[in-house]
């Protein structure tokens, strides 16, 4: 099996403003994202970064072969505890998961 990247021409993330992030998953084809989308869960994205599957969100946009997932950050953008405040380095547990 293939990682989620593999599937991917673009894979990024980045704020939604400062309490969310949010993830771009764009793709080379149609056929790719419909694998993905029929595969990709809300449960695999719970595990790798340890959200509550009830707050995450799945949009898929057809006309431009992409997905996006959006889901609360846990730290504000911005905070003493945020390890990166424009949200741009945490695509890699979401890259990573095998489908």
């Amino acid at each position: 099996m293939k990682k989620l990247i593999d599937y991917t021409k673009i894979l990024r993330s980045k704020n939604a403003g400062p309490l969310f992030i949010t993830f771009d998953l764009i793709f080379n084809s149609r056929e790719d994202m419909k694998y993905v989308e029929q595969r990709l869960t809300k449960e695999q994205i719970s595990k790798a970064y340890d959200v509550s599957t009830d707050k995450i969100d799945i949009i898929s946009y057809d006309i431009v072969n992409s997905i996006k997932i959006t889901f609360p950050r846990k730290n504000i953008s911005g905070a003493l505890a945020d390890s990166d405040i424009y949200g741009c380095q945490q695509h890699m547990p979401l890259a990573n998961i095998v489908l």
